[in-house]
Formats: C-alpha cells, sequence, structure tokens
C-alpha cells in the first residue's frame, strides 16, 4: 500500500533490524504472489495490521511479527511507527458549522492529524487525486484542542480526527481513527468520483463507509482517553 519510494540511511540496531528483514524482502519479492507483508514477504491475510513510514508517509502492509517491532516508542529510531486499531465515536465533540468555517476546507469530509516531521497538525481532504492537503489554520486548531481534550490522546503520525458532514443533516461526525483508515476513504472517493459532485453512486458508498465506521467505533466522550 505504499504510496511513495525513498527512505534516508538507518542507524542502530532496530534500524539494522528494518534492513536485515527488507534485505530478506528484497529477495522473496520477485517470488512471491498474493498479499505478503512489505517488510519480511510473509503471507498476511486480507485484514492485516499498517505500519506508517513517518518520513516518506507510506504506508506498509505488515505481519504481526514486524507489526510489533514498531509498537514501542522511538523503534528503528521513530521513523517507523505503528498504527493502532483504536477506532472512537466522540458525539460530544464540539465541532460545528462555525468551527468549519474557521478551517476553510471546501468539502464536508477531512482528517487531521500530528505530522512529526513537519513538526505541526496537518489537514487533508478525500479526492479524486487522492489525499489533497489544505492549509489549517493554527489558532483554529488550537481552538478545538481546548474545546475537545479528547485531541490530546492522539498518537502523532499514526492516528488522526476524522470529521463528516452528512448531506442530509447539518453538524458533523466526528472520530479518532487509525491513519489508514483515512486513506482507504481517500481510496474510496478517489476510486468510485464522477464528474464534479462525485456522483450518487459515490456518496452512497461515502456514507456506507461512515455508517460501518460508526458501527465498528467505541462511543467516546471529549475527555482524553487512556
Amino acid at each position: 500500500m505504499s504510496e511513495e519510494e525513498g527512505a534516508p540511511h538507518e542507524q542502530g540496531t532496530a534500524a539494522t533490524t528494518v534492513g536485515v528483514l527488507r534485505g530478506l524482502l528484497d529477495k522473496q519479492r520477485k517470488t512471491v504472489a498474493g498479499e505478503r507483508c512489505d517488510i519480511c514477504a510473509t503471507p498476511i491475510p486480507d485484514e492485516h495490521a499498517h505500519v506508517v513510514n513517518v518520513e516518506s508517509r507510506n504506508l506498509l502492509c505488515a505481519c504481526r511479527a514486524c507489526y510489533l517491532l514498531f509498537t514501542s516508542e522511538g523503534a528503528a529510531q521513530g521513523r517507523f511507527r505503528a498504527v493502532p486499531d483504536r477506532h472512537l465515536y466522540a458525539p460530544s465533540f464540539a465541532f460545528g458549522e462555525a468551527q468549519w468555517d474557521a478551517l476553510q476546507i471546501p468539502v464536508r469530509i477531512a482528517f487531521f492529524f500530528f505530522n512529526s516531521t513537519l513538526g505541526r497538525v496537518v489537514a487533508f481532504y478525500p479526492s479524486p487525486a487522492g489525499a489533497t492537503e489544505s492549509l489549517l489554520s493554527l489558532e483554529a486548531w488550537r481552538e478545538l484542542e481546548q474545546a475537545n481534550p479528547l485531541l490530546g490522546s492522539l498518537a502523532p503520525d499514526v492516528e488522526a480526527l476524522l470529521v463528516y458532514g452528512r448531506r442530509d443533516r447539518e453538524g458533523f461526525d466526528c472520530f479518532i481513527v487509525p491513519i489508514d483508515t483515512c486513506y482507504e476513504l481517500t481510496g474510496v472517493v478517489r476510486l468510485r468520483w464522477k464528474g464534479f459532485d462525485g456522483g450518487e453512486e459515490t456518496w452512497r458508498e461515502i456514507e456506507g463507509f461512515f455508517d460501518r465506521l460508526r458501527a465498528k467505533s467505541r462511543e467516546s466522550s471529549d475527555e482524553p482517553a487512556g
């Protein structure tokens, strides 16, 4: 599921482990077929974990063993991070039309996460061209953080605030999700979008996506998660 290639030189024990695993992958990649771990080429099921390359933003499919290598803080000098499996629906999240207008995002779907390479929160929205960045007002984000302590629990690089304003009613649905969920939604939009407004089929797919997300999410208040 990698989106880009390239990464700087690795140093240290954890990075050496990554290098060894990558070498194994390079040897096996030409001879294996089907869904495989992007790190060690072990066969993996359709439902599997992911690891993020923090610098390139590549999303790597991972077997359980490789995933666990990167669950510790500072693994591989922080270059790779395991994507957690936390899905929270926040009905009490303080987010309305005024907050949305302050963010100045052109569509009513967006996700926000802390990019540790840039040292700031970034905002993206799904589009036919993929995940498109929107310039984020730092003042508007600070106000959101002050009103919603839950945002303080977001894991950098691997968790996001996902916001959806449904077409059939006012207000927004707010979720804390793994970053791969945001990329999955982006893939739906990119694959299905037709014409200027996306088309009814696309919006049915999007609404179905959020219905399924709501069903699998634990309901949370706006208090920080432990």
